[in-house]
């Protein structure tokens, strides 16, 4: 089936297990939605409530958000030793 060029995927979205998971912390599902104009990776979780009833629990993170860096910056100073003699 083909896509139609005007369909709307405003405020829709899919998930689909995550096969790759290797930790609890991970998301049990993953996938993608749009949310007025925005793309979202979406992640959900399988919980229990404490009376023992099945929900899950969800994070949207906007796919164009800036990815934090994983290296902190070392701040260069400048008593840098040019006498060296190499």
């Amino acid at each position: 089936m083909s896509q139609n060029a005007e369909y709307d995927n405003e405020k829709r979205g899919s998930l689909f297990r995550n096969d790759r998971k290797d930790k609890d912390s991970q998301p049990d599902y993953n996938g993608t939605c749009q949310i007025e104009g925005v793309e979202y990776y979406m992640n959900a979780w399988v919980k229990e409530s404490k009376a023992g009833k099945k929900y899950f629990s969800f994070s949207f993170k906007a796919k164009d958000a800036p990815v934090p860096a994983l290296n902190k910056s070392v701040a260069i100073t400048d008593d840098i030793d040019d006498e060296l003699p190499f």
